[in-house]
């Protein structure tokens, strides 16, 4: 966001440092001494502690019940809140030393990265302009509850997956009843993706995600009563599959849009990596626990299990304080709102060329159930037991990925375009591996590269959202993302029967890394940068970066994202 520039009879300071009085332009007019005496003054008043009775929560958390803003007031100073805002540099009329805050409109402004006056500490800590650690979210109440719920909710899934998956083999016999099953679950996310977006921007999301989860809960409970009741049919698992997908739908935008609601932008990043984390923590353990309970007592309690686990999530939503949420307000309904996403993306150099490398990602990158069961059985002659660490091997690469995205801020769009060439160029390199083990590595490291692409997309189209509009945008992503797969694994199941696994897997990096170059220098292009190589950066620098290509250049807003 351009930074704003005080009108002419106005000074700038940066508060708040103790000589901000003092530090007023002699060359323009003066402020009222009563009232640069009461702007002093407000620089000493000491910083809130924290939120009154939740100790244990993050102190410089900003709630709604806090923010005069939220029930139509004025903001408070930020010199007089100091714990409360970001420094940066603030207009100071000639009327009045009270310094300007964000309008309602920019909510999200982007702190400053100008330090503290000396002598003095900084009044919202490192935490605005730097990660705060690789846990730093779980500070923030609301989220703990979130993360708590959504671990026993996940693993159930990946136990419902792998239940549904060996019933409908079971059942048929017949691996192509897996895949309609699988088809039948994703193909509501590629027909109806941008509704769901729609709905999440109309709707309070807390409500809204106790009700899509009490929804899967039933789903799963009503397929483990046919399946432990013995009356069970394809068809069944087929018509529950349908209508997982479009309680799906609504579900992971409204999930995705919901975590800004807990955390704020400066955690986002943070809690994004840790959900990712979540997950991939679930990915290990779910389909353990699935195959000891399928092979004890069947597939059906294991959708009971995952039946029961919804009850922690809807425990976490019910049991979180409201008054330290950031709730968007829902838009009104009306015509043409998801024609205005497309739209609002449209426009936006900074989130469309990030959805267009996501929508490649994610139809041609991520096919690996296709790929990895043909170079266990086709390529490297291995058993299930050596599928299946492929597998662990792939989650485990996701899981450190997730955590060392954790440790970092918010992310720049190089960022994620770095990480989608090297997920491409690995995909490449481990198409040509010699052995089993050596394809293992590579796993891992394809693993690491593309989680951290999925959180950088996925945090960056965030803060770069207009809190109105994230539903609609972050529901465009989980179709590209994610509503591709029925298109993509068609063809890379082709290619993969018609000419081995290696070529398929080849294809999927050439196409993964051809399209994260091309969309790096569409970027750079269009925020007038360069690349520059410098064999001999000194202290600081570095060997590859991206440089202004003139001298004094226009700061974007594009080019303050890349």
């Amino acid at each position: 966001m351009p930074r704003a520039v005080a009108p002419r009879g106005e000074t700038t300071v940066t508060p708040p440092a103790a000589a901000s009085a003092a530090a007023i332009r002699t060359d323009e007019p003066t402020t009222d001494p009563a009232a640069a005496s009461a702007a002093a003054a407000d620089t000493r008043a000491p910083a809130p502690t924290g939120l009154p009775g939740s100790g244990d929560d993050d102190p410089d958390e900003r709630t709604a019940a806090d923010d005069p803003a939220a029930h139509g007031g004025a903001r408070p100073s930020p010199a007089a809140t100091p714990a409360a805002y970001p420094a940066r540099s603030l207009p100071v009329t000639a009327a009045s030393a009270t310094p300007a805050v964000p309008t309602a409109a920019e909510p999200d402004a982007a702190p400053s990265k100008a330090a503290p006056a000396a002598g003095t500490d900084s009044p919202t800590g490192a935490r605005f302009t730097r990660p705060g650690g690789m846990f730093s979210s779980l500070r923030v109440r609301n989220y703990r509850y979130y993360f708590a719920g959504q671990v026993v909710s996940n693993t159930g899934t990946w136990m419902q997956r792998i239940a549904q998956d060996w019933l409908v083999l079971s059942l048929t016999g017949s691996p192509l009843a897996v895949g309609i099953t699988t088809a039948m679950q994703f193909l509501p996310m590629l027909l109806l993706g941008l509704f769901g977006g729609v709905l999440a921007d109309r709707m309070p999301k807390r409500r809204l995600l106790i009700y899509t989860q009490g929804a899967m809960g039933l789903l799963a409970a009503g397929l483990a009563v046919l399946t432990v009741g013995g009356v069970v049919t394809p068809y069944y698992v087929y018509v529950f599959a349908l209508l997982l997908g479009l309680v799906t739908v609504v579900d992971n935008p409204t999930r995705q849009a919901f975590v800004s609601e807990m955390v704020g932008p400066k955690d986002l990043a943070n809690a994004v990596s840790l959900n990712a984390a979540n997950f991939q923590t679930a990915r290990l353990v779910g389909p353990a626990v699935a195959g000891l309970l399928i092979a004890a007592v069947g597939s059906g309690w294991a959708f009971a299990v995952n039946a029961l686990s919804f009850a922690a999530v809807i425990g976490g939503l019910l049991a979180m304080r409201p008054a330290e949420l950031r709730p968007t307000a829902p838009i009104a309904r009306e015509k043409g709102q998801l024609r205005e996403g497309l739209r609002y993306v449209k426009e936006r150099p900074e989130l469309l060329f990030p959805m267009v490398l996501a929508g490649f990602i994610g139809t041609f990158g991520f096919n690996f159930p296709t790929l990895l069961s043909g170079f266990a059985s086709d390529t490297f002659h291995v058993g299930a037991g050596q599928y299946g660490l492929l597998n662990t091997a792939m989650a485990v690469g996701s899981l450190t990925g997730a955590l060392i995205a954790a440790r970092r801020g918010a992310p720049r769009l190089r960022r994620l375009v770095g990480a989608a060439l090297a997920f491409g160029l690995l995909e490449v390199v481990a198409a040509f591996a010699p052995g089993y083990w050596t394809f293992a590595a590579l796993l891992t490291l394809i693993g690491v590269f593309g989680l951290s692409f999925n959180t950088s997309v996925n945090a960056a189209l965030q803060l770069a959202t207009e809190p109105a509009m994230r539903g609609r945008v972050m529901g465009l992503l989980v179709l590209v993302f994610t509503g591709g797969t029925p298109i993509g694994a068609p063809i890379v199941g082709w290619v993969t029967a018609s000419y081995g696994p290696r070529l398929g897997l080849l294809a999927c990096g050439l196409v993964s890394a051809l399209a994260a170059g091309v969309v790096g220098l569409v970027l750079a292009r269009s925020a007038d940068l360069r690349l520059r190589f410098d064999l001999h950066p000194g202290h600081g620098g570095r060997v590859v970066a991206f440089v202004p290509r003139t001298a004094a250049p226009a700061r974007s807003e594009l080019a303050a994202a890349c």
